[in-house]
């Protein structure tokens, strides 16, 4: 049966730290110096203390229901009936351990309160093609760019070099996604998004809600969505937790594959040159007499000594 939950005053007054928790769990228990007795509003920053005071000051004496060990995580369960649940998760960060307790309540990830950019992708304005059939689509008036509208052969957003399309991205709400698991509608959509140079699917939700479905298992959508990715590894399944960080992410996607395609497109007639022109079989002859290959004065030139010619400047061979 599990042992009492103990805290404790921390008797060394240099320590910023002012508790001792003793987790019971293994022979001796687990001690940690705490920040605090509970992880009521945020998490509680924990350290591990050498050994439990003798005749240490007892704050609080909880009675355990369980505890175990998961991983790098310790589940607690108390026997009181409110603030009973909790989870201490160890972590490395900048080459030490770091301790973290914490509750469903401070685990919850809340909505992101962040401010979105106003900077331009990449250093300039992207001309941003939206599919016909996008109902409620992203508007970008936040980010720099400008919109037009035409059918689309993949995706929902889309850039184009003149009319090669570049990159298109497929936006899903969580709805969206699960139903397209389930039909396999998905599987043919990344099937078209991998033809094209980029491709992507970003999601309008945290990844947290596949497992909040009410009619489907989490885990069965969470494999379907793994397997999606093994299958298509060149088309990214990016979960955002709002729809206006999905609009963000989706432009500044785009924005550096335009970037890329431009950059690539830039170096096309600088290393064309680099490979010269095709070497005459007079010329290839020539090279193989003077390394010791055997090759005819005439006639077809053997492949091994074409292949030869080819990887001369290879190091490896």
């Amino acid at each position: 049966m599990p042992d009492d939950l103990v805290i404790a005053r921390n008797p060394d007054a240099d320590s910023s730290l002012p508790y001792l928790v003793r987790i019971p769990l293994g022979p001796n228990g687990i001690i940690l110096k705490v920040r605090d007795t509970w992880p009521r509003t945020t998490k509680v920053y924990c350290h591990r203390a050498k050994e439990w005071p003798a005749g240490p000051e007892i704050v609080e004496r909880q009675p355990v229901r369980s505890v175990s060990r998961r991983g790098a995580a310790i589940d607690l369960v108390l026997e009181r009936a409110r603030e009973n649940r909790s989870q201490f998760v160890m972590t490395r960060a900048r080459g030490r351990e770091m301790i973290f307790w914490q509750s469903r309540r401070t685990a919850k990830q809340a909505r992101p309160n962040v401010t979105l950019p106003i900077a331009r992708a990449h250093g300039h304005v992207v001309d941003i093609v939206v599919d016909t059939g996008e109902k409620y689509a992203f508007g970008f008036r936040h980010q720099q760019a400008t919109t037009s509208r035409r059918r689309l052969p993949a995706g929902d957003y889309a850039i184009f070099d003149g009319d090669e399309l570049i990159a298109s991205v497929e936006r899903k709400s969580i709805a969206d996604l699960s139903s397209g698991l389930l039909s396999g509608k998905l599987t043919y959509q990344l099937a078209d998004l991998a033809a094209l140079h980029r491709g992507a699917v970003v999601v309008e939700s945290s990844y947290s809600k596949l497992f909040k479905n009410e009619y489907v298992s989490g885990a069965s959508l969470a494999e379907q969505v793994a397997e999606a990715q093994v299958r298509f590894p060149a088309v990214p399944i990016v979960f955002c937790d709002t729809r206006g960080l999905a609009e963000e992410w989706t432009y500044r996607w785009l924005g550096a594959a335009r970037h890329e395609w431009v950059l690539a497109k830039g170096t096309e007639d600088v290393l064309e040159p680099l490979a010269g022109p095709a070497a005459t079989p007079a010329e290839i002859r020539a090279w193989a007499m003077t390394n010791g290959l055997d090759v005819l004065a005439k006639g077809r030139i053997p492949a091994r000594v074409r292949e030869a010619w080819e990887h001369r400047n290879d190091p490896a061979r």
